[in-house]
């Protein structure tokens, strides 16, 4: 019996190391799979009705069509960009002509008051569609990977300087203040962050009624240096905190004023594109708060 139970007991060892081996097999195959997935030169190099060469084939199958679908993607891009330098390039001229000759046309001294306050409204309308136009581009480019977004240490006070709106807050009659930290560094796209932070003290200045106050202020922290911009203008409500970085969204109380509803979305865009965010606090009637964190690593 202890000589029949041994010779068991060996064709069970024999019987474990030889699944033992053939598992590792199996492993070694998957893994120098994945490699060569990984790597782009994955091709099938068995062809039988084993399961390990079903799994590779099924595997080809779906790198195949992933690569199709990869050059599909890239065409689609690349007419995207197409389409967006043509537009950039046919709108420009005929916009920029709209606006010389509504200017022209306001200088005439013969016209009456009724045909000059038309000639101003055109002019106001076309401004509105260059506008309108300019920022789609920018975030068509930006969606896109046509903008690059190049982030590397740069000074807060060069940029908080880079931004300056002083000159359309005295048109408005608003006070504007600026502080920051001198010596203060972060890691950041210098022209596409200001773009993000004009957009911002843009809105702040708006929506900020003559006598009232904008500030735009720097704090240091150890991973982060935050540009705060503080208004003390007509504020949001809790709901509308939430929504303002959305495309197009403008609240109901100012559905007058110019804007399209872009700006603090293609901020966010920016923002995020350099590891960077951006976060508001406000209350209704009472101002708003701005904090964008730019990393300093």
């Amino acid at each position: 019996m202890n000589y029949i139970a041994g010779i068991v007991i060996l064709i069970l060892l024999a019987v474990i190391v030889v699944l033992y081996l053939h598992t590792a097999k199996i492993l070694s195959k998957l893994d120098k799979m994945l490699d060569s997935a990984i790597d782009n030169t994955f091709t099938e190099s068995t062809f039988t009705e084993e399961k390990l060469s079903k799994i590779e084939s099924k595997m080809h199958r779906y790198l195949s069509s992933g690569s199709i679908s990869l050059k599909q993607i890239n065409s689609e891009k690349d007419n995207i960009k197409t389409l967006i330098a043509d537009i950039s390039h046919q709108t420009k001229t005929p916009i920029s002509n709209i606006l010389l000759y509504s200017q022209l046309l306001k200088e005439i001294p013969a016209l009456d008051d009724n045909a000059r306050r038309i000639a101003a409204q055109i002019e106001e309308q076309t401004e509105k569609l260059r506008f309108l136009t300019a920022s789609l581009i920018k975030t068509s480019r930006l969606e896109n990977g046509i903008i690059n977004v190049v982030p590397k240490e740069n000074s807060i006070q060069k940029l908080v300087e880079y931004i300056d709106c002083r000159d359309a807050a005295d048109a408005k009659g608003v006070h504007y203040r600026v502080t920051s930290v001198p010596g203060c560094t972060a890691v950041f796209d210098l022209k596409w962050t200001a773009e993000a932070l004009s957009n911002i003290v843009d809105n702040a200045i708006k929506y900020t009624a003559a006598g009232g106050t904008v500030t735009v202020s720097a704090k240091e922290y150890e991973m982060f240096a935050c540009v705060q911009i503080t208004d003390t203008g007509i504020g949001l409500s809790e709901e509308e905190t939430a929504r303002i970085f959305a495309r197009f969204y403008r609240s109901p109380e100012v559905r007058d004023e110019s804007g399209v509803g872009i700006g603090l979305y293609l901020a966010r865009e920016i923002l995020s594109k350099e590891n960077g965010y951006i976060k508001v606090s406000s209350e209704k009637g009472k101002g708003s708060v701005f904090s964008v964190f730019l990393p300093r690593k």
